[in-house]
């Protein structure tokens, strides 16, 4: 099970380690923001009837990490960047680590903040992917 960090330990890592950070989220919720220098690799995508598995998960992220890859694996709240994560190492990938409050962070039974994400934490944020770095792109690579 991959080690779950802080956004502050990913970003420290990004920088001082040479980590990539994956975000997970769907592209519509990258698109609407996220970590500075980060990849698009939904775990799901949006569907009409709600979120649906992405088939091509793994091969893209085959394609464009090898299995010793300095991994970041984030989503929104922590669920699928868990999930993805688990999906990673099972695959062979031995450098994961789960950013696990997300890019807004995970709240209580009663939606009470309980860690603060990314971009709740004031953290580098941009909306415009660096080049290579989209799903659309990193689809291409597969």
């Amino acid at each position: 099970m991959a080690d779950v960090i802080s956004p502050e330990e990913a970003l420290e890592k990004m920088e001082d380690e040479g980590y990539a950070y994956v975000d997970v989220r769907s592209v519509p919720e990258f698109e609407g923001g996220h970590p500075e220098g980060a990849y698009n690799v939904p775990w799901k995508h949006m569907g009409a009837s709600g979120m649906v598995d992405n088939p091509d998960f793994l091969a893209v992220m085959q394609a464009a990490f090898p299995k010793d890859a300095k991994l970041i694996i984030a989503c929104k709240a922590g669920g699928r960047s868990k999930a993805a994560s688990a999906a990673l190492e099972a695959a062979g990938y031995t450098n994961v680590l789960d950013q696990g409050a997300g890019y807004v962070g995970s709240t209580d039974a009663f939606g009470q903040m309980k860690d603060p994400g990314w971009q709740t934490q004031g953290l580098p944020v941009a909306i415009e992917a660096e080049p290579g770095r989209t799903w659309a792109e990193l689809l291409t690579k597969k």
